[in-house]
């Protein structure tokens, strides 16, 4: 007797789940279909106009002073981001050596997890979106083996419709999530080895500058001394 209850109870939650699972995997598919409008529109927007040589720009980085490194960077094709955090670190060469390092590594760090913030999304619905499908797959399942065994055939064909539904609107939504996934990650690895490769450019260009500044004032003042 206590078993049918916990059966019933069982039999009822999973039968209020069909709904709610239901509508969440539609909202997965929207999500997928708005992250593929996204990833199109970057393509057409971000990719197409990035056509920078990374070593082409470190060539042209090295023997600049200041003004001239942040006229190169400008007159570039590096995304508006990658310029902002390069000019960024240019405006500090007055910081100590130290203090400039950190701060390449919090630019960097900062780019890391706004491209991991983008990618986020696409990765969680690549792992839940065949959960639920699976979910959808099962639920109507029950009510559809008691309709076999009543001779129900419509009960039954509607529940095998439901599963069926269910089952590629997950497969859909998690392959749509999952590809996208892995096209911007290769997109934005690109993009932040770019952007190390052109601070370390930088930071070495400061630093000569930074030791040249300091021979002239030295040579200034022995030769005020001998004055």
């Amino acid at each position: 007797m206590f078993s049918d209850v916990l059966k019933d109870a069982l039999r009822a939650i999973s039968s209020g789940l069909q709904i709610p699972t239901i509508i969440i995997l539609i909202l997965l598919i929207a999500i997928a279909v708005i992250m593929l409008g996204s990833i199109i529109a970057e393509v057409f927007s971000e990719r197409k106009a990035l056509k920078v040589s990374i070593p082409d720009l470190v060539d042209k980085l090295q023997g600049k002073n200041m003004d001239e490194m942040k006229a190169v960077i400008v007159g570039s094709d590096l995304l508006k981001r990658q310029k902002k955090a390069a000019e960024m670190l240019i405006d500090r060469i007055k910081y100590p050596d130290n203090t400039r390092e950190a701060l390449a590594r919090q630019l960097l760090a900062d780019e890391e997890a706004r491209f991991n913030k983008i990618t986020k999304v696409t990765d969680i619905v690549a792992r839940v979106a065949p959960m639920f499908g699976l979910m959808g797959t099962l639920i109507p399942l029950g009510p559809g083996l008691i309709a076999l065994g009543q001779g129900d055939t419509k009960t039954l064909s509607d529940s095998l419709l439901i599963a069926f539904d269910t089952t590629v609107a997950g497969l859909i939504s998690g392959a749509i999530s999952y590809v996208i996934s892995g096209i911007r990650k290769s997109w934005y690895e690109q993009y932040m080895v770019g952007l190390e490769t052109i601070m370390e450019a930088i930071l070495e260009e400061q630093a000569r500058e930074r030791k040249l500044a300091y021979l002239k004032l030295k040579q200034q003042k022995q030769q005020a001394n001998r004055g």
